[in-house]
């Protein structure tokens, strides 16, 4: 069992019934994003716990935002790259609209 399967088996549970084997680059990649998104979303809580000033709260909410922007934008060009034109070539039906639905989502 590989490193990813392993971190992946640790007790979390699975949100969906379909998976994506994702190269080590592109899991230690999105990770590392998660990670740093994580610990900023933890600096805002301590930032409202220690009373800090709005503004400076709302920046780093901003900051946040971006990231987690920043991380879409990623995940959604490995999965057109990957996922979509496999589904194209072996001519899955539903394809293209699940890729449109989920442009819709994302551009809200």
């Amino acid at each position: 069992m590989n490193e990813n399967m392993e971190k992946k088996e640790e007790g979390k549970a699975c949100c969906c019934q379909r998976k994506k084997e994702r190269t080590e680059k592109e899991y230690k990649d999105l990770i590392h994003r998660l990670n740093r998104i994580e610990g900023q979303v933890r600096g805002i809580k301590g930032m409202v716990e220690n009373d800090a000033y709005c503004v400076d709260i709302l920046n780093q909410v901003a900051a946040v935002s971006a990231a987690l922007n920043s991380f879409n934008k990623v995940l959604l060009a490995n999965h057109i790259e990957t996922c979509v034109v496999e589904d194209i070539r072996a001519e899955k039906e539903g394809a293209v609209e699940e890729l449109v639905a989920t442009l819709q989502k994302l551009m809200k």
